[in-house]
């Protein structure tokens, strides 16, 4: 009976992450998850100690109202940080875990101390993240950050080795300094790399549950691990691979800032404004959307909809989306905010797909999305960007760009895109850009 209910579980996880591979069944793929979930927690309870199980019920209550809460309080421009939070509770479960299983002879030391590791690390590593998502300041340079995470690095190992021999007060050093590492470790990486970092923290959390699956002789917990494990390490992979870099470039080579090359003669802007933006639109046949950060950090997307549906259903206008695969701060950041602005998944796409039709674009509108459509990843050998695929924007007819300000994008590059002859920058904040712009297509 176990063993089948076992199956069942395992087969209806793999269910909601086959759903969450496309938009049109992400919705049904999530309630896969969730029943799958709420399976797994009921047979956990019906399986406890009697005296277990009212301090659990409540630790159970306690999580879900506090999930519940936070889901409904998150701005959705917020999200990368609340995503970053909840990979490092899942490290926290796993390191509590081994904590709690240390003086039990039955589990072999080096096994305890790995899950502690890699539970602790994912742990403040995540808060690490979300200290970067949410635009904190650092007063320590990068530099610096570095050289203190090697240091204490080597004096972790050393400690690790005196706590595998004698637990006891070095086990508590010892889970100190991989707290404290674990933020020296991503504090460095730059925010660019972000949605990179959360991938492979996520793939942490997902091993750290197969390692407490293997102590406690939980089947279940190592299917579910393994799932998370493996799917947040083939995802970052693919990140690396979209961003044209290596993982360890990322975790030990930030971008650094690179001389401008460009001309301070060519840094003419040619400024529009939301009255040319709509007359150029409602005029062209094709229009391809390419949303960045800077639609997330604004909030614009319910706009953008709004405005991709005036052009269509007025204009008779082919609107497209154009998503790079590291555009915001997280996998999936653009496609959970346009999906949460109701637009249709049919009309976005990904850049494989959809970079040879800016050839034949009239109108490219970028809103925010800075670094993913520089042109000088082809050309600046080195430029942190250099030969990351790009989405080509440059290609269009006319580039219309909405940016707060000229300012570089987190590789810490200008883009010569803002002087080039086809564009027009619309400056100012990306939700209310675009509000106007509506309104004069309404007119």
């Amino acid at each position: 009976m176990i063993n089948a209910l076992i199956i069942i579980i395992y087969s209806m996880f793999i269910f909601a992450i086959n759903g969450l591979s496309t938009p049109h069944k992400a919705y049904r793929g999530n309630h896969w998850a969730m029943l799958a979930m709420g399976i797994a927690i009921v047979w956990g309870l019906y399986s406890l100690k009697h005296t277990y199980l009212v301090p659990t019920a409540a630790s159970l209550v306690a999580g879900a109202l506090t999930g519940i809460i936070a889901a409904r309080k998150i701005n959705m421009p917020d999200l990368p940080q609340m995503i970053a939070l909840l990979n490092g509770l899942g490290g926290l479960a796993a390191g509590l875990i081994g904590i709690s299983e240390i003086s039990n002879a039955d589990y072999h030391p080096l096994l305890l101390l790995f899950i502690i590791s890699i539970g602790f690390i994912t742990f403040t590593g995540s808060v690490a993240a979300f200290i970067k998502l949410a635009g904190l300041k650092l007063f320590i340079d990068k530099d610096t950050l570095q050289t203190m995470s090697l240091i204490i690095l080597v004096i972790t190992v050393i400690t690790g080795f005196y706590a595998y021999n004698n637990s006891g007060e070095y086990m508590w050093g010892f889970i100190a300094l991989l707290c404290l590492w674990g933020l020296l470790f991503i504090l460095p990486i730059g925010g660019a790399d972000m949605p990179i970092i959360i991938s492979v923290l996520n793939s942490f959390s997902g091993w750290s549950t197969v390692l407490v699956g293997f102590s406690l002789n939980n089947t279940l917990l190592i299917i579910v691990g393994t799932l998370i494990g493996a799917s947040g390490t083939i995802l970052s992979y693919i990140m690396t691979k979209a961003m044209n870099r290596s993982l360890m470039k990322v975790i030990f080579s930030p971008p650094q800032t690179t001389t401008d090359d460009i001309a301070n003669e060519n840094k003419v802007i040619r400024q529009g404004s939301p009255q040319d933006a709509a007359f150029l639109m409602e005029n062209a046949n094709k229009v391809i959307i390419v949303p960045g950060y800077g639609m997330a950090a604004a909030g614009a997307q319910h706009e953008l909809a709004n405005m991709a549906k005036i052009l269509q259903n007025k204009y008779n206008v082919d609107v497209k989306f154009a998503i790079h695969p590291v555009a915001g701060r997280m996998p999936g950041h653009m496609n959970v905010l346009l999906a949460e602005a109701d637009i249709n998944p049919d009309d976005v796409f990904e850049l494989k797909d959809i970079n040879q039709e800016f050839q034949t674009a009239d109108v490219a509108y970028v809103i925010g999305a800075n670094d993913t459509t520089n042109p000088l990843a082809k050309t600046k050998t080195d430029s942190p960007i250099y030969q990351m695929p790009i989405l080509e924007v440059e290609q269009a007819k006319k580039v219309l760009f909405v940016k707060r300000s000229l300012a570089a994008g987190y590789s810490g590059i200008d883009n010569p895109l803002f002087y080039a002859d086809n564009t027009l920058m619309l400056l100012g904040d990306a939700k209310e850009v675009t509000k106007q712009i509506v309104s004069n297509l309404e007119e």
